[in-house]
């Protein structure tokens, strides 16, 4: 489907696979790839697993274009954490299958999906935003609020305390730790037991129960665009 986000689809499962350099940073061509492969994966009626290289899933929103000016900075943002809320409300089941770090916006993608399986390893998981001098946007606040533990969204937003695999599974960015080996298998697994849930039943459930964060996105992602994060 694209170089920057590839499309896997077996046994009603699509994986989309991220690929963006060293880092994987999320740039607005990542998400112009990342809403293209969701469309597809919703007429497909596939569960989604989410997925990036060896050792990493996404080291964050792509600096040069943070670093740009702040017209530049609050569009990346703003499309970022409209892409979060659409995964929230998507009606499929999405895993992320985390092979590695996960910072900033690669942290709040673990965020914004329905179930999130890390490695075991020395890898750093959390929100660096205040420690690289950003200010942290509301939509990441309400997100963050909403999906970590009250101490670790403390430690975590205000901090920006980094977590191993482990720790990130006590702070509510992961679910499920496993061996390297073990992660694809174990993200398939996920996959084809969401994949038994009723679908409707799926989509409404979710919706009742992140309304309340939904709405919040909404206003915050407003309020994003008025304040720049630099």
């Amino acid at each position: 489907m694209s170089e920057l986000i590839s499309y896997h689809l077996e046994d009603g499962i699509a994986t989309l696979t991220l690929s963006n350099g060293k880092v994987n940073a999320i740039s607005p061509e990542v998400i112009a790839a990342f809403n293209s492969a969701l469309d597809q994966a919703e007429q497909d009626r596939a569960v989604v697993i989410i997925t990036g290289q060896p050792g990493i899933l996404s080291g964050g929103y792509d600096l040069k274009v943070m670093t740009s000016g702040p017209e530049n900075a609050i569009s990346l943002v703003t499309a970022g954490s409209t892409l979060a809320r659409r995964l929230l409300a998507h009606p499929f089941p999405v895993v992320v299958a985390c092979p590695g770090h996960a910072v900033a916006k690669g942290a709040f993608l673990l965020l914004s999906v329905d179930y999130r399986i890390g490695v075991d390893g020395p890898f750093s998981i959390g929100l660096n935003e205040v420690q690289i001098g950003m200010t942290m946007h509301h939509a990441g606040i309400e997100l963050a609020r909403d999906r970590l533990s009250k101490s670790a969204f403390h430690r975590s937003v205000i901090n920006a305390e980094m977590f191993n695999p482990k720790g990130a599974l006590d702070a509510g960015f992961l679910d499920k730790v496993v061996s390297a080996e073990e992660l694809q298998s174990a993200a398939r697994t996920a996959a084809l037991q969401l994949k038994k849930l009723n679908m409707v039943a799926h989509k409404n459930t979710k919706l009742k129960v992140r309304k309340a964060l939904l709405e919040a996105l909404d206003q915050s992602i407003v309020l994003d665009q008025q304040h720049s994060v630099i």
